[in-house]
């Protein structure tokens, strides 16, 4: 399909909740396609739509080693979460230059509609669940940073625009 641009940090699209998508359609897989060339572009373990400007809660998922497993989301909410945290350095191709380190449960279960248009439950542990918390946080209107304290968010911003301004 193709590649898309991801959206630079602040763009609203960023920080608005994104719509439900009420049935699996040939535009909502075309968007995939694209979501997943763009994801093995960047490259990156996950997108969510809105950050390539789609306002929609499509995600993709795909931890593997060997690439091509991603896993196609609509609607992805998490079910049940583990108290076990586990920490990870994450980032966002749309604030480039930055990363910080985020904790979040080390397995989630996550519903969401599949690419057959039908409700799934699935199980995800490590870089899998780290991946779609912060994908399902994508949709949701928030960044990875918004997990940090006020300073080390700020600090965070700071070193991002200091990064931009040099391009």
């Amino acid at each position: 399909m193709a590649v898309r641009r991801c959206l630079p940090w602040p763009n609203v699209c960023l920080k608005t909740p994104a719509a439900d998508v009420s049935a699996i359609t040939d535009e909502i897989r075309a968007i995939w396609a694209d979501m997943v060339d763009t994801m093995d572009a960047m490259p990156g373990y996950g997108l969510a739509a809105v950050q390539i400007g789609v306002p929609m809660r499509l995600a993709v998922v795909d931890c593997s080693e060997e690439r091509g497993q991603a896993i196609l989301m609509a609607n992805p909410e998490v079910f049940h979460a583990s108290v076990q945290p586990r920490e990870h350095d994450e980032a966002s191709p749309n604030l480039p230059g930055v990363s910080a380190v985020i904790s979040r449960p080390r397995a989630v279960t996550v519903r969401f509609v599949n690419a057959a248009g039908d409700v799934e439950e699935r199980d995800f542990v490590n870089l899998w669940a780290t991946s779609v918390q912060h994908q399902i946080d994508h949709l949701a209107g928030k960044m990875y940073f918004d997990h940090l304290s006020p300073l080390k968010r700020k600090m965070l911003l700071a070193k991002a625009e200091k990064l931009r301004k040099r391009l």
